[in-house]
């Protein structure tokens, strides 16, 4: 019996894992986009980049609202289910908008021109862009946490053998997407490129299928955000209610052993936690809408009091969101060679992935050290994006004189004479920012808030580079819009030759030089949270008619 159990698991992280091919495969076909919108559909760069940009920052904002859906009423099996399906059909979808694809049946031609793309083409295109967002937003939702529910349900049937099922499950589903992912690079039609992707990502999912009765699932059990969402109510249904002058009449229960000190910052939210008089407390458990703990009410304070520091950390997405769109615009033109061997465009996303990794793994052995470990990481990414933009502005300042010197102004599609690992050091840089970012920023969070909002710290870390990602196609208008007063020509025009690209990142490397002065000032006015148990005893709700504060105002200090 427990033979066939572990032959049954042991092919299982084959069928679940190999989901990986639509992430890899997806990444680089939306990593691509920007070169397809730019030479097939002949966009202004600057045009191409928003589109590009509001794509990555919805596939980072929308985790948190599937999160929710996950944790309130679909469960990590599901939301991988439709996610993937979601992938599937946004891949085919995207190879059909190419030309060739349906150049019959809609009467139009078939080379990749952007006469070629009809109004049927460009809603295949948008509604597949939407699609793969799904796919890959559900995947960061769940994906993981779905593989670690089959391998922690099934610990005690593990043995020996599975280390070396699991090294070849790794080897299938990893190493190969990714030497897919360089060699699909040597195919030059699109409607290819984007249906080797689609193709794997289908198969990916059947295969999957294919094994969902031997999944381990778990029901949804409610999400922690609408513990927020309690108190909220509960705090504005007591609008006119007057707060206790001692906190300890304010209701407050220890079933679980887990309690948070009251504080009197955000003192408005304390209502949600008053215990009317004219009613019995047994009444008022039981509508949770209208009666929160103390320790519900100060755990939304905790979450509420972050905001201020976090917003610092969006310019950081708008920093990251180059990385997608300009470099790889740069890049695409500039010469490949070296020597006799020309490499593949996808050899910097290599570097940039190598950069990420190492940074964050030396950023996890030092940061841990200290208490403000997250922090000092946070304020080091930042320097990171202030070093990133000012290597991009100079690099960029050499492209455009090779650019000048040897008459390419108005033939963008010429390859310029300067070698593609002048961006190497940028793209390394960026590498840095993205990972100790995403380390700091998620340690920040999960130190700093509840337990049992820790889930969804790392997903927020994420939203706020969604937000700086979307924020960059604002900032590019109104650079544009400012750049080009007064007559002066703008620095966005038509093409990235004609442009003045490094004045936009001199101008990002400025902001994000100020982003970190305020992001200094607001870590010293922060009030780093200390959540513990506490080990007192519940106060007696016996006597609820006590004296109240008539002079207690809704202070929203967190310091």
């Amino acid at each position: 019996m427990h033979s066939i159990f572990f032959n049954s698991f042991a092919s299982a992280p084959k069928l679940y894992v190999v989901l990986t091919w639509a992430d890899v495969l997806a990444a680089y076909a939306m990593w691509m986009t920007m070169v397809y919108l730019t030479e097939v559909w002949k966009l202004n760069f600057t045009h191409a980049a928003a589109i590009v940009n509001l794509y990555w920052g919805i596939v980072a904002v929308l985790p948190v609202g599937l999160q929710f859906l996950v944790d309130a009423f679909m469960g990590n099996y599901w939301m991988v289910l439709v996610s993937s399906f979601a992938y599937s059909a946004g891949l085919g979808f995207l190879s059909m908008s190419t030309p060739p694809a349906l150049a019959g049946a809609t009467g139009t031609c078939s080379a990749y021109e952007p006469e070629c793309i009809g109004q049927g083409q460009k809603i295949l295109f948008y509604t597949a862009v939407a699609l793969i967002a799904v796919g890959m937003s559900g995947h960061l939702t769940s994906l993981g946490a779905f593989i670690a529910e089959q391998f922690m349900d099934s610990q005690s049937d593990l043995d020996d053998s599975m280390p070396c099922h699991f090294f070849l499950s790794f080897l299938m589903v990893i190493l190969i997407p990714i030497a897919g992912v360089f060699a699909i690079y040597y195919i030059k039609p699109w409607s290819i490129r984007y249906g080797i992707p689609a193709i794997c990502t289908l198969v990916a999912t059947l295969i999957f299928l294919t094994g969902s009765c031997s999944y381990h699932t778990h029901r949804a059990q409610g999400s922690p955000l609408t513990t927020l969402f309690r108190v909220f109510v509960a705090s504005a249904s007591k609008i006119f209610r007057r707060c206790p002058r001692d906190a300890s009449h304010l209701y407050e229960k220890r079933d679980d052993g887990y309690q948070i000190s009251h504080t009197h910052r955000l003192r408005c939210l304390d209502k949600a936690a008053i215990i009317l008089a004219a009613q019995p407390l047994e009444q008022q458990q039981n509508n949770r809408w209208r009666l929160c703990r103390v320790t519900e009410v100060e755990e939304t304070k905790s979450i509420l009091c972050m905001i201020p520091i976090c917003t610092t950390f969006i310019l950081m997405g708008v920093v990251s969101s180059i990385g997608n769109t300009y470099f790889i615009e740069q890049a695409t033109h500039m010469n490949r060679k070296v020597g006799r061997i020309k490499v593949p465009l996808p050899i910097l996303l290599w570097f940039y992935d190598r950069a990420k990794q190492q940074f964050a793994k030396s950023y996890f052995q030092i940061g841990g050290l200290t208490r403000y470990g997250p922090l000092i990481g946070i304020a080091v990414s930042m320097i990171f994006a202030i070093l990133c933009c000012i290597t991009a502005a100079k690099v960029e300042t050499r492209r455009l004189g090779v650019v000048k010197r040897h008459g390419l102004i108005d033939k963008p599609e010429e390859t310029i004479p300067m070698s593609i690992f002048w961006l190497l050091p940028q793209f390394l840089l960026l590498g840095g920012l993205d990972g100790i970012a995403d380390n700091s920023i998620g340690w920040f969070f999960i130190d700093q808030v509840p337990p049992s909002m820790a889930r969804y710290m790392v997903l927020f870390a994420i939203a706020l580079f969604g937000v700086g990602i979307m924020g960059s196609v604002l900032s590019v208008y109104l650079v544009g819009e400012i750049s080009g007063r007064g007559g002066k020509p703008s620095w966005f025009q038509e093409t990235l030759n004609k442009s003045r690209l490094d004045q936009y990142y001199w101008t990002l490397a400025a902001l994000a030089a100020a982003n970190l002065v305020l992001y200094v000032l607001m870590s010293i006015w922060y009030a780093y949270n200390d959540l513990r148990l506490e080990d007192d005893e519940a106060p007696d709700y016996g006597e609820t008619a006590e004296p109240f504060d008539d002079n207690v105002q809704c202070c929203c200090c967190c310091a």
